[in-house]
């Protein structure tokens, strides 16, 4: 299957109706927070979205989201690419109440006014949150090696006992 470009808005209810499937990528110039978030994205998202219904009645998103980025180590600050490879599962929601009634294993897909979603605005999202808090290599492959690594005590480094400044202010205080 050829992939080609997500449309920018999807209406989850009518897609589902339909059972469609999208299989296409998404251009990184659509994902400005998570380009920014790292060094370099290698390529663009391939994206995989699936719209359904559960046993229950209800409509489900299932995703998934491919891209390889360059981030930069914390130990050795040398570059190193890291794939992400994210799942997801939504269920659109109208309003807050229907939050609580999903499932644990559906997160909730906020909708405009309109009942659609922006595509790029939810893959960004989950691309966010897939990578690492504090981005490094596999300690084969970091420069800075685990026995190299110094960890220690801070010296405490004992104050001399300084006069108080205010002390003169305490002194002209006892005279009134």
């Amino acid at each position: 299957m050829q992939k080609v470009k997500l449309p920018v808005e999807i209406d989850p209810f009518k897609t589902a109706k339909r059972k469609l499937d999208y299989e296409g990528f998404l251009e990184i110039k659509r994902l400005p927070r998570f380009s920014d978030a790292t060094l370099k994205v290698n390529s663009d998202v391939d994206v995989w979205l699936r719209f359904g219904t559960d046993p229950q009645g209800l409509v489900v998103v299932q995703g998934k989201a491919l891209t390889e980025v360059e981030l930069e180590c914390q130990r050795c600050s040398e570059t190193f690419s890291y794939a992400i490879n994210v799942e997801f599962t939504y269920s659109p929601v109208c309003d807050e109440s229907q939050v609580e009634e999903l499932p644990e294993d559906y997160e909730p897909l906020q909708l405009n006014e309109d009942n659609y979603f922006l595509v790029a605005e939810l893959i960004e999202d989950e691309l966010l949150l897939a990578l690492p808090i504090i981005p490094k290599h596999s300690l084969e492959d970091c420069k800075v090696q685990q026995n190299e690594q110094v960890f220690g005590e801070i010296d405490v480094v004992e104050e001399e006992s300084k006069p108080n400044p205010f002390a003169v202010l305490q002194s002209l205080k006892k005279k009134d």
